[in-house]
């Protein structure tokens, strides 16, 4: 096991290290820390009592721990430890080279080592977009570290493989997974005019109004990281190009989907499939709700969490 006091540094003691440009959260107990874990150091926001019950918020493409700010104080408000990464090659984590450092098996296995950072052998595990197949992942490679899995807008990886293969409608959808395969023309295109790809990206497949301009500055910033835009880049061409399938395909933990119906870029007739591969789960549907849900109705999300980490 990780020991906490071998992979926690403080962030002022690295002076290459940027200082942040988000403020955390008000919350009595909160910090910014830096982890060692597999190989690689992240950068954490964790807040709560260590003694209460973990939990662990993973971001998406192309966020940042940020995307969890407004969930941070009601979850430790009804009692959980809470621990959000910026995971490796977003933000202020650690960037490594290549494409290898972001197989799916290192991404799952630094969410083990995180956990272990807090003494713990498990913890329940919340995903969005990349973070929820992360999460996916994990339950399937790692099950003994997933006490119970909350996913948002991504399906099992067995249906999605399944389901790119066989329907043209998510085919489609899918254009920009193989746009980012190509060498060096998707990170131009994506850092192009001050990233107005990521920008139109939130802004024009969300609801009116979820994201406003300090937002966006905030991932702006994210995004203009040395070697960010790269690193995030190489998670899907890890995906394609170094896929390794996990030895099972059931989920063990209790799981809860969350899925915003009006997700322009995955179909949501991969929602209910996915739960044909879970031994315990349950699906709420947003029916207006788009794949940026997190960010449309926290309070709705924050509520239906609770109510699954509770049961």
């Amino acid at each position: 096991m990780v020991k906490k006091a071998d992979s926690i540094t403080s962030e002022h003691t690295g002076a290459s290290r940027p200082d942040s440009h988000v403020p955390l959260p008000n919350v009595s107990s909160i910090e910014s820390s830096f982890r060692e874990v597999n190989g690689v150091c992240l950068h954490v926001v964790a807040a709560g009592d260590p003694d209460d019950p973990l939990v662990v918020l993973l971001h998406g493409f192309p966020e940042f721990w940020y995307e969890w700010h407004d969930y941070i104080e009601p979850l430790i408000d009804a009692g959980y430890r809470v621990l959000v990464p910026d995971q490796r090659g977003y933000n202020r984590s650690e960037k490594l080279p290549g494409i290898r450092p972001y197989r799916i098996t290192e991404l799952s296995e630094d969410i083990v080592d995180l956990i272990a950072t807090e003494d713990c052998d498990s913890a329940h595990v919340i995903g969005h977009d990349f973070g929820a197949a992360i999460g996916w992942d994990l339950a399937l490679r790692h099950p003994d570290a997933v006490e119970r899995l909350g996913i948002i807008n991504v399906p099992h990886p067995t249906v999605f493989e399944r389901v790119l293969t066989s329907n043209l409608t998510q085919l489609r959808n899918s254009w920009y997974m193989f746009f980012l395969q190509l060498p060096r023309l998707p990170e131009w295109y994506l850092g192009r005019n001050d990233y107005e790809f990521l920008v139109a990206t939130m802004r024009e497949k969300a609801q009116s109004g979820t994201f406003d301009e300090t937002d966006f500055e905030r991932y702006q910033t994210a995004w203009a990281a040395d070697g960010a835009v790269k690193a995030m880049i190489n998670w899907y061409r890890a995906l394609f190009r170094h896929g390794e399938e996990p030895p099972r395909e059931r989920v063990r933990a209790p799981t809860l989907i969350i899925w915003g119906e009006n997700d322009q870029a995955l179909i949501p007739e991969m929602a209910p499939e996915s739960l044909d591969y879970c031994d315990s789960g349950s699906l709420e549907r947003i029916s207006d709700g788009t794949h940026w849900v997190p960010h449309e109705y926290p309070g709705r999300i924050t509520d239906l969490l609770l109510t699954h980490l509770k049961s």
